[in-house]
Formats: C-alpha cells, sequence, structure tokens
C-alpha cells in the first residue's frame, strides 16, 4: 500500500504540467487538500508484491519472460543491462520487442551475449559485429529482438539483433518500423577498440532471427546519445544528450525514412538568448508555463573527432541542457526529460512543438515553442525523471532514475496522479550496505539496466555479497569507507552485482563521491 508521502511524490509532480496546479503547489496546506480530494482516484494505491519484485495498482499484474544469461534461438545467450526497447506488431498477433542492452567494456564478464569467455562468439559472423576491438572482446551491447505471445504471455523466440556496439542505452522507434538504438559514449577508437563509438544505429523489426549489418548512422552525430523522437509528419528526428551541459538535437534527413542516406544536425536555440543555460541550477532563466520561441543551428564535423560537438554548438548558440534523457512524440509534440535539471537536480521536463514550417525555409516566420512544465525543488514531488513515453490510452509513463525508490510514475490526462509500479527495495538484510555520504543503495533491479551513465571510472564488483574486490587498473584514486557486511539473501535472489561510480574531482571540479547501484538477478 503506498503511504501518504509517496502519493505527494506522485501528485505533486505532475499537476504542473496537466491540472494548472503549479501555483497551488507553493502552499503545502493546498498540496494536502488536493491529496485528500484525488488519493482514491487513478488506479489506486500499490499493492506490496509477496514476491518482492513489483508493487502494482489492484487488479494489474506482471510476467518476466525474459532472463539474462537464459540461452536465446540463436544459441546465444541473453545479454545483461536491459534498457530502451520498443514494441511493434508482428504476425499472427505476435509483437516484435528490439531491446537495447547498456554494456560496456568487459562486461561479458557480467552477462554477455557470447558467454563469460565469449566460447559463443563462434556462432556470429564477424561481419556482423560492428567492433570486434583490438583486445579480441567485442562491444558487448547492442540489442535483442523478442518475438512475445501476448496471448499465451510467453516468448516465441529471441535472438542477437546488433552486436558489438557499445552502451546502448534508449533510442526510440521509427514510423517505418524499426528501432534506433543509440550508443551512450564517446569511446574513440585506440587502445581497445578498432571504431569510433558514440553513434546511433537502426535495427529493423523482424521476426526470424537475424543480426542487422552495423552502419553507423554518421549523420545524426556523434556524442553520448540517449533517446530519439521521430515526427511522422515530417520524418525528422530529435535527439537528446547525456551530458550535464548537453544539447537537443534535430536531424532533418535527405531522404524521409533513409537515415543511412545523411541529412542535416541541428541544435536547439532560444531566439531569445544565444546559449541560453536552460538548467536553472544558478537563477531561474527558464519560466515555468512559458512559451519561448525556438531557432536551429546547423552543426558542422558531426562525427566531432574532438569529441567536442556541443562546446562548439553552444558556442555558435544552442542552449544548454542537463543531461537529456528520455524523448517521446506524441499527437504534434516533443517531450523530452532532463534528469539533473533545476536549482535541486532533481529533474525538468520539457515540451517541444515544432513549427507547421519545420525544417524548412519560412520556419522563422512561424517557429516552433518550447515550454517547461515541470521542475520539481522536492525529491517527495520527482526524482530526477529518466524515460519518457506516452500509453496509447493517452496517460504519461515516466520513470524515476533517483537517488531513493524509484517509481513508474503516470499522469491522466485530467490530472490524475497514480503509482504503475515502484521497484521493491525493503528487501531483508539490505540494511547491511553501508553507502558514503548518505546515497541510495539500491537504484536497479532485476533486469533494469545497472549503468546509469557512461563513466570510465565505474568499478564493477562481481564477488559474493560476503566479499568486496575491485577490477584493477580502473581507480585512479582508492576507495575509502566502503564496506559490505555479510547478509543472507531472500530466496528468491541468487547474485549481487555491485558497481561504484566515482565522478572524480579532476572530471568536474568537486570532491570524489560516490554511488552504489546494485544488480539483482531472479532465480
Amino acid at each position: 500500500m503506498v503511504n501518504r508521502r509517496h502519493f505527494i511524490k506522485q501528485f505533486g509532480a505532475f499537476s504542473l504540467a496537466f491540472s494548472g496546479f503549479g501555483r497551488a503547489l507553493a502552499n503545502s496546506s493546498t498540496v494536502h487538500q488536493l491529496i485528500d480530494q484525488n488519493y482514491n482516484k487513478g488506479y489506486g494505491p500499490l499493492i506490496k508484491d509477496p514476491n518482492g519484485i513489483l508493487d502494482l495498482p489492484k487488479g494489474f499484474s506482471y510476467t518476466i519472460f525474459s532472463k539474462y544469461n537464459e540461452p536465446m534461438d540463436d544459441g546465444l545467450l541473453v545479454p545483461a543491462a536491459h534498457d530502451g526497447m520498443a514494441v511493434f506488431n508482428g504476425s499472427n498477433g505476435n509483437l516484435i520487442i528490439i531491446r537495447n542492452h547498456e554494456l560496456k567494456g568487459e562486461s561479458h564478464l557480467i552477462g554477455g551475449a557470447f558467454g563469460p569467455n565469449l566460447e559463443l562468439l563462434d556462432k556470429v559472423d564477424k561481419r556482423l559485429i560492428y567492433d570486434t576491438g583490438n583486445n579480441g572482446i567485442p562491444g558487448q551491447g547492442g540489442t535483442t529482438t523478442i518475438i512475445y505471445d501476448p496471448v499465451q504471455k510467453k516468448v516465441v523466440r529471441q535472438f542477437l539483433s546488433l552486436a558489438g556496439t557499445t552502451i546502448n542505452c534508449s533510442g526510440g522507434p521509427t514510423p517505418w518500423k524499426s528501432w534506433i538504438s543509440c550508443e551512450e559514449t564517446e569511446i574513440q577508437a585506440g587502445e581497445d577498440w578498432k571504431k569510433d563509438h558514440g553513434y546511433n544505429f537502426e535495427v529493423p523489426a523482424l521476426e526470424k532471427p537475424q543480426i542487422t549489418k552495423p552502419v553507423p548512422l554518421k549523420s545524426m552525430g556523434r556524442f553520448s546519445h540517449e533517446a530519439v523522437a521521430i515526427d511522422p509528419r515530417t520524418g525528422i528526428a530529435y535527439q537528446t544528450e547525456d551530458e550535464g551541459n548537453g544539447l537537443i538535437y534535430r536531424f532533418i534527413p535527405k531522404v524521409n525514412g533513409k537515415f543511412h542516406q545523411g541529412g542535416i544536425l541541428q541544435a536547439l536555440c532560444y531566439k531569445s538568448e544565444p546559449s541560453m543555460d536552460t538548467r536553472n541550477w544558478k537563477e531561474n532563466k527558464i519560466q515555468l508555463k512559458e512559451s519561448y520561441d525556438v531557432e536551429w543551428v546547423t552543426l558542422n564535423d558531426v562525427e566531432s573527432p574532438e569529441n567536442d560537438l556541443r562546446f562548439r554548438g553552444a558556442k555558435n548558440g544552442a542552449a544548454i541542457f542537463a543531461r537529456g534523457e528520455g524523448m517521446w512524440f506524441d499527437k504534434g509534440k516533443v517531450y523530452f526529460t532532463c534528469t539533473s535539471g533545476g536549482k535541486k537536480k532533481l529533474g525538468q521536463l520539457f515540451i517541444y512543438t515544432p513549427s507547421p514550417n519545420e525544417g524548412q525555409n519560412n520556419e522563422k516566420n512561424n517557429p516552433g515553442k518550447i515550454e517547461l512544465f515541470v521542475e520539481p525543488t522536492d525529491s517527495k514531488i520527482m526524482d530526477m525523471c529518466d524515460n519518457i513515453t506516452i500509453a496509447p490510452w493517452g496517460d504519461m509513463i515516466i520513470c524515476e532514475d533517483g537517488k531513493g525508490t524509484d517509481y513508474l510514475l503516470g499522469i491522466q490526462p485530467d490530472g490524475t496522479i497514480y503509482n504503475l509500479s515502484v521497484t521493491f527495495q525493503d528487501l531483508p538484510g539490505f540494511e547491511s550496505v553501508y553507502v558514503p555520504n548518505g546515497l541510495s543503495a539500491i537504484s536497479s533491479m532485476i533486469t533494469t539496466s545497472v549503468y546509469t551513465q557512461a563513466d570510465p571510472t565505474q568499478v564493477i564488483i562481481t564477488e559474493p555479497i560476503n566479499t568486496i574486490s575491485c577490477a584493477k587498473g580502473t581507480l585512479k584514486e582508492p576507495i575509502d569507507n566502503v564496506k559490505i557486511t555479510k547478509t543472507k539473501l531472500p530466496p528468491n535472489i541468487h547474485q549481487f552485482i555491485f558497481v561504484f561510480s566515482l565522478p572524480l574531482s579532476s572530471l568536474n571540479s568537486r570532491p570524489l563521491d560516490f554511488k552504489v547501484c546494485i544488480f539483482l538477478c531472479l532465480k
């Protein structure tokens, strides 16, 4: 059962966007009045899951149908770190799910498609692997495709569909039945890699096992990609960048639906102020619910050999955003999140309305408009919005990637807020995990990605819970005051994977801090 605090968290965040309660939120008594009026509306409170996996409203259920390390129909293994995905209609009532895997480096040791010792690598045509690596370890990211029978609630088949890429975070579906899979990295060819990374790749929604020929969509830019949203009217693709000083991009293809034939890459600008800082970290330069006219600046050298695309864009007038992540197109609007935006760095949600003349020469006469519609100042309202989508029935669905319990949030068009699910976090023994600086110990569970951001300073610890070890050569500074005491695992859990992210002071000019993610694997 969701408690009152959790309902405050859900209700407050989205009332800004859809119900015009933004001013009311400044008055706590008004907030409580609204809560009392709406508490029992929507889909109702969450019911505690006896299996400790997902709490859902009454009448809802879940089915776990694909788990990492399971054998697939092509002889490979289901990779770990499931992330962005899309669903397409297949034949005979089946669904086609294309799923990203945000794996990096030597993550085959955790759960890659080719096995922990790459013993299954010979089953794949090397010509279909984008980067086989100078050390013989191919990129472990990419995508898998699942053919799912929704009636029988079972997998018909599943197989690897994109191979040799790395850190495939999110992406976006296309109107022509494919998935744009995005690499969230700026890794370049060098000691470990034969090729540059940081590109988008297109994966068609096919039902027969097949690995897509990996063709990087270079004209869409090389940067830390997160998500893509495509306007079916124009064929223009909008893109987010997961950097604290990232840009919002649009890609105008030469031929609608043929991204591989190239196009023009541009960055979003506020007409009112060049190089606008939308993050509102120091001052509220962007006001809630205010519409701003937009223009777009064309970018050059989009393959960015110096990894400086966003810096050059900002210098030429592009607006700066705080870690753009989820993005979705629905009914003529582009919705996107900025995970660390706002004074408290709790996230922002924007809406972009394209111009009727979007991407055309006369666009300036009737420009597109952008609006900031949510920017919480309290983690009880919203804690770092990440992926976003609009449900077929019109509700907005947003997932959190914050420091506490991460909820899947829903909002109905009439403004009713509800919890759709929550990753269960109070399993026995978790209180024994010590985290410096008081940050959350648990941020990912089951098939959710353990990689919350592309960070070369990540240390992966895969030993049993009663021991602790670090991968050699990955740390530039020692870890202090980190301990994990021995505890009894819950009966439905058989493995813990600890990921320590270390943002170094040399990178961000602030003291060293820690974040711990825990990946729980079902038996």
